[in-house]
């Protein structure tokens, strides 16, 4: 009996030991932490709820930009001559002047660096001739991102209450602005930009806090709150945390906190590469005796930490196969099952090489030797 007693308590030990901590407690209007390769969310609050943005109204103007640079439709050496209205732009500026020609280039530095509002306008001018016309731009390419709890209605983030989006989908926007347009990304971790004598700090405290942290912007109005999208990559494994609705300086420590619980209790890995064989099969009357099957594509997982060698694997495939054999064709299936054993990944094994049927007199001897041999096993 107390042999009994005492298996049960360490069985309860070690797994009170293997669970992971409650996400910290944030105190925020919303937030998300998502890891962008495998498009999983790790921790959420309110992840989907609308709300106003600020200047992380700015990614998107960002993302459309860099698009229209990629398309050729704009180039960074383009010099639009500035407007009145993106002159006049309240709130944080880059100090561009009505009536003077400014790179693209420039602008975007003034954009994403400065935050700047007149930037943004500028920028929203030069592609779609007006800013309400980019605004329609924005929310086509919102649609396509699959943000589904967003609409724009401008390009700076200034206060509308019919510009809105939620944490997820920033983290949607800003994973696919970092995987679609790297060298448009980097501009982020610029710490200070210097436009017509004026110098300014890039507003992501996050950027002098830790190497690991590469971008990406902050925002805030009265409405809005304080925010902040941050993302960071260690090792192999980058991260996006979206903050809404937190104090200025607690915004920081806020998406610290969560890429430090991310980090801490999570991981990313590859459990299966592209075109890794991960079973042969018999060949009858072909060319080659056996082939390989295996995946079109790599499978990544984030999981805990503590679950990763709880999986286990099922192959659904035939021992053998008749040929002809084509490259690619499907051969069974692929199981990952997590330690409660529930599916977590199903996929299609294929075979990786194509073998040929032997001759018509081969075959035929090869298929009756087969046969033969199946009656004795």
């Amino acid at each position: 009996m107390n042999k009994l007693k005492i298996n049960l308590l360490l069985g309860l030990a070690f797994f009170v030991s293997a669970a992971i901590p409650n996400p910290p407690d944030l105190g925020v209007g919303s937030y998300v932490l998502y890891e962008p390769t495998t498009k999983k969310v790790l921790v959420s609050f309110n992840a989907d709820e609308p709300v106003q943005p600020a200047s992380l109204t700015k990614l998107m103007t960002s993302y459309v930009v860099a698009d229209y640079i990629k398309e050729d439709f704009i180039s960074l050496n383009d010099a639009p001559k500035i407007s009145i209205k993106a002159w006049k732009t309240e709130g944080s500026r880059m100090f561009i002047r009505e009536g003077k020609k400014v790179p693209v280039s420039e602008l975007i530095k003034g954009m994403i660096i400065q935050s700047g509002n007149d930037a943004s306008v500028a920028l929203a001018e030069h592609v779609a001739g007006s800013e309400e016309n980019f605004a329609y731009l924005m929310n086509g390419y919102a649609t396509e991102l699959g943000m589904e709890n967003t609409s724009f209605n401008n390009a700076t983030g200034l206060p509308d209450p019919l510009n809105v989006t939620s944490a997820f989908d920033l983290a949607l926007l800003t994973s696919a602005l970092i995987n679609e347009f790297p060298e448009h990304y980097k501009l982020y971790s610029e710490k200070t930009y210097t436009y017509a004598g004026i110098k300014q700090p890039n507003r992501n405290r996050l950027l002098w806090r830790s190497d690991i942290f590469d971008g990406a912007k902050t925002g805030y109005h009265s409405q809005a709150g304080y925010c902040l999208v941050g993302s960071a990559i260690r090792g192999d494994m980058r991260l996006v945390a979206v903050v809404l609705g937190s104090e200025n300086d607690k915004r920081f420590n806020d998406v610290s906190a969560l890429m430090d619980y991310g980090y801490r209790y999570f991981i990313t890995e590859k459990l299966f590469s592209e075109a890794e064989a991960i079973k042969d099969l018999q060949v009858v009357a072909g060319v080659s005796d056996s082939v390989s099957i295996g995946l079109k594509e790599d499978i990544i997982l984030t999981l805990q930490k503590n679950k990763r060698d709880n999986l286990s694997f099922e192959v659904s495939a035939g021992s053998q196969i008749l040929a002809p054999i084509n490259a690619f064709d499907k051969a069974g299936t692929l199981k990952v099952i997590d330690d409660e054993n529930n599916v977590i990944v199903e996929t299609d094994l294929v075979y990786l090489d194509s073998v040929e049927e032997l001759g018509f007199f081969q075959r035929l001897i090869a298929i009756l030797w087969n046969w033969i041999k199946s009656l004795f096993n």
